[in-house]
C-alpha cells in the first residue's frame, strides 16, 4: 500500500518569477543505502511544485528505512512507494518503475516528465535549467539504445533465453525460447527521461502488457525492456538517442589528467545529472560541479549528435 507524507517547513530551491510556464517534473528515487548521499541529491532537486516518489528496497536496513522515512516527512509533495524486493539482474527493477509511473500519473495531472534516479544520481544543473530545457524540448523522450541484433549481439542470450527470478537471485536454470515475432530488440541503460504520455502509455497499453509478460523472463531486463517497448511502437520517432547522464566510473581514472579530460567532456555536453557521485568523489569533479549549477547548458543540436553516433555505431 503505497503511503503519503503530510509534512511542514520544506527546504526548497525557488523558481523566478515572470517567466513563461515550464513543465513539471515527478521525480522516481530508487534507495537502498547510502542516506546522506540520497539526503544532498534530493535538496539540490527539490522545489514544493514538483512531485517526488521514493522506493526504498525491501531488503535495506531497518535504520536506512527509518531514516530515509524520518527525512522526506518534511516534505508536502513527497511520496513512498510499497516495497518491493528489488533482485539484480530481475524484472524487479521494471516493475518497480511502472508502479511508480502508476501511481504519480493517480496522484496527480500537473505533472508532465518522469525521470527516475538511484539515490546515487546528483544533478548537473538547477531545477530551473533542468525544468527550462525540457520546456523547450517538450515532447521528447530521453533513452540511450541501440540496435541489440546489430551493436550489441553478444547480449542476445539475456532475451533469448527464459530467466527465473527467485527471492534473491535469478535463478542458475534457465532454457531457450523464441524471441518476440515482428519485433526487433533494443538495449540501452537503466536511465530515462519520459513524458506524461509516455508513462501513461507504458502502463494501460494492452500492447505493452506483452512486452511485460516475454520481459518479465529476461535477464537484467531495466536495460532493454522500454527500450524495445518504445522503439517497436509510435513512440520511435520522438526518442532522443540520451538519457541526459554522465557516467563517473571511478576505476577508469587513473591519473588526475584523466580526470581533468572528464571535466573538459563534461564542459562540451548537456548532460543533466551524473551518476555515482558521493564524498569520495575527486574534488576537482566536485568543485567543477558546483561552480557550473547555475551556468546554462550547452546548446548542442541532438540530432546531429545522433547522426554522428551512428555513423560510428556502423564502422
Amino acid at each position: 500500500m503505497q503511503t503519503t507524507f503530510p509534512i511542514t517547513n520544506p527546504q526548497t530551491q525557488s523558481l523566478k518569477l515572470n517567466t513563461p510556464p515550464l513543465v513539471k517534473i515527478a521525480y522516481f528515487i530508487m534507495v537502498h543505502h547510502k542516506p546522506n548521499v540520497f539526503k544532498a541529491m534530493f535538496q539540490k532537486i527539490y522545489t514544493k511544485d514538483q512531485f517526488y516518489l521514493i522506493h526504498i528496497d525491501r531488503k535495506a536496513k531497518s535504520e536506512l528505512i527509518e531514516e530515509i522515512q524520518f527525512y522526506i516527512i518534511q516534505f508536502p509533495n513527497v511520496y513512498l512507494l510499497e516495497s518491493l524486493n528489488i533482485v539484480s539482474g530481475g524484472f524487479s527493477m521494471i516493475q518497480a518503475e511502472l508502479n511508480a509511473m502508476e501511481f504519480l500519473l493517480n496522484a496527480s495531472l500537473e505533472w508532465d516528465y518522469f525521470i527516475n534516479l538511484s539515490g546515487e544520481d546528483y544533478p548537473l544543473k538547477s531545477q530551473q535549467i533542468i525544468r527550462k530545457f525540457l520546456t523547450i524540448n517538450n515532447g521528447r523522450n530521453y533513452l540511450f539504445y541501440y540496435d541489440q541484433n546489430f551493436c550489441r549481439p553478444d547480449t542476445l542470450k539475456r532475451i533469448q533465453n527464459h530467466f527465473t527470478e527467485l527471492a534473491y537471485k535469478i535463478s542458475t536454470f534457465f532454457y531457450k525460447r523464441e524471441f518476440m515475432k515482428g519485433i526487433t530488440p533494443y538495449i540501452g541503460g537503466k536511465w530515462f527521461i519520459f513524458t506524461r504520455d509516455t508513462c501513461a502509455f507504458l502502463t494501460n497499453n494492452k500492447k505493452v502488457m506483452d512486452f511485460e509478460d516475454y520481459y518479465l523472463h529476461t535477464f537484467l531486463p531495466a536495460e532493454s525492456f522500454f527500450q524495445t517497448v518504445l522503439m517497436n511502437t509510435s513512440f520511435n520517432d520522438i526518442i532522443v538517442n540520451d538519457d541526459k547522464r554522465a557516467i563517473f566510473e571511478k576505476s577508469i581514472f587513473h591519473t588526475r589528467q584523466d580526470t581533468l579530460n572528464f571535466i573538459e567532456s563534461m564542459k562540451s555536453s548537456n548532460q543533466i545529472f551524473i551518476r555515482k557521485i558521493n564524498n569520495k568523489t575527486d574534488e576537482d569533479i566536485l568543485r567543477y560541479i558546483e561552480d557550473s549549477f547555475l551556468l546554462p547548458l550547452a546548446e548542442i543540436d541532438e540530432i546531429e549528435k545522433e547522426l554522428r553516433r551512428d555513423e560510428r555505431n556502423n564502422n
